[in-house]
């Protein structure tokens, strides 16, 4: 059930029609977000393996850790004390970092977006609305002009 439910959120992050550049973006920065922080869980429990006060010694801990580090909390419950360690959290950090930063801006482009469709359909309306107007004035203006020949005729 999983493959398959992988499978398709990738067809959907990665399709051609319905979703704007922006959103696939950050959902592909998400997708790649939770592959590093599970590959990072990885690599860092590896790389402190054996280390002398290593605090990442089980994945369930490495991945909390991936978590807090890729969110930048860091409650420094668990860190990396290796150089290989400390090089698999600069790696999270960085991502983590620029994930949040693409879903952020994805978020406010989609809100300015819906706000200038907004606007644009009232202008439209405005302007569709000042056409109609404008015929109408014309038309009594025509009318007018038929009534003062008509009656400049019957003198």
């Amino acid at each position: 059930m999983l493959p398959g439910f992988l499978t398709r959120a990738v067809e959907l992050l990665l399709a051609r029609e319905g979703r704007s550049l922006h959103l696939k973006a950050a959902g592909g920065a998400t997708a790649v977000l939770g592959v590093v922080m599970l590959t990072g869980s990885w690599a860092v429990v590896a790389a402190e393996h054996g280390a002398r006060g290593a605090s990442l010694t089980s994945y369930p801990k490495a991945l909390w850790w991936s978590i807090e580090t890729a969110t930048t909390v860091g409650y420094g419950d668990f860190y990396p004390v290796t150089l290989w360690g400390r090089v698999v959290g600069a790696v999270v950090m960085v991502v983590g970092i620029t994930t949040y930063g693409m879903v952020t801006a994805a978020t406010a482009t989609w809100f300015v977006g819906r706000e200038q469709r907004r606007r644009h359909r009232l202008a439209h309306g405005v302007h569709e609305a000042g056409a109609e107007t404008v015929r109408a004035l014309h038309e009594r203006f025509d009318r007018l002009e038929r009534l003062l020949d008509a009656k400049g005729k019957d003198d």
